[in-house]
């Protein structure tokens, strides 16, 4: 299959039916076609249609008693091939795909249990030019981007925000009103953005992937040079790894209850 194929337009019985899948997964209960179509925006007709195939094909089960859906055992015969993976080898294509999109290097950083963050993957476009960090490094919990993302769930008082942030060192450090600033920015947006003040010359953008409890388990960010990116671009990154940030977290980390129905069909 050529790039121009893969690439192509997308096919909308396909983007409905899994758009009803995640749904139905991620609510983990039974629902009816209209309740469905609602929160899919799929419409009705063409919804019952789509449910009735993936019924047929053991995708999600049918209860003729109250005329609801729910997910089917069929869902847990597909993911039999990543069950058991490593959360950052499932993480990886996205990774690749957001270099490819903004060609930016992306990271992946694992938060530990010590206050550290971890650099444990990494994507990069080998043609352009970016800055070298190797795996394993650590940096605290609360510096950077992903550290406001960890501080704006932490919402800490202002008092012990100051202490965590007086043990902080930067190349170019921001004054303590700033760095209060981008941390509710960071609540507010999802993301958060540090210019030159973790590493002077390099820009991050972070975005956290959180468990089904919030908590946060994962980091994701762009680096990239100064200069590399505008404001804007910056920005519309920023909201793509919140996004991604959300779905890989409810995709490795589902909801209690969003665990495919493994009974029969009645």
């Amino acid at each position: 299959m050529s790039d121009d194929t893969a690439q192509g337009r997308p096919v909308g019985a396909l983007v409905h039916a899994l758009r009803i899948l995640r749904h139905l997964a991620a609510e983990g209960t039974s629902e009816g076609v209209t309740a469905i179509a609602r929160a899919t925006g799929v419409n009705g007709s063409t919804c019952f249609n789509i449910l009735r195939t993936l019924t047929a094909e053991g995708l999600v089960v049918f209860d003729p008693a109250d005329k609801t859906y729910r997910p089917g055992f069929g869902l847990v015969e597909l993911a039999i091939g990543v069950l058991g993976t490593n959360p950052s080898e499932l993480i990886h294509p996205e990774l690749e795909r957001l270099t490819r999109e903004h060609r930016t290097m992306m990271t992946l950083w694992h938060i530990t249990d010590s206050d550290r963050f971890v650099l444990i993957d990494r994507a990069y476009d080998p043609t352009a030019t970016r800055v070298e960090m190797p795996q394993g490094m650590r940096l605290p919990a609360m510096i950077g981007g992903i550290g406001r993302m960890i501080a704006a769930h932490r919402n800490l008082p202002e008092d012990e925000l100051k202490r965590a942030f007086d043990k902080l060192r930067w190349q170019s450090p921001p004054t303590f009103e700033a760095y209060k600033e981008g941390v509710a920015q960071a609540r507010l947006r999802a993301y958060s953005i540090d210019n030159g003040q973790v590493y002077s010359g390099v820009d991050v953008i972070s975005a956290l992937i959180r468990d089904a409890a919030g908590t946060p388990r994962y980091g994701i960010s762009s680096i990239s040079l100064v200069g590399q990116t505008t404001p804007e671009t910056q920005h519309a990154i920023g909201r793509e790894l919140a996004r991604t940030g959300a779905r890989l977290g409810h995709a490795i980390f589902p909801p209690h209850g969003a665990v495919p129905d493994t009974r029969p069909p009645r």
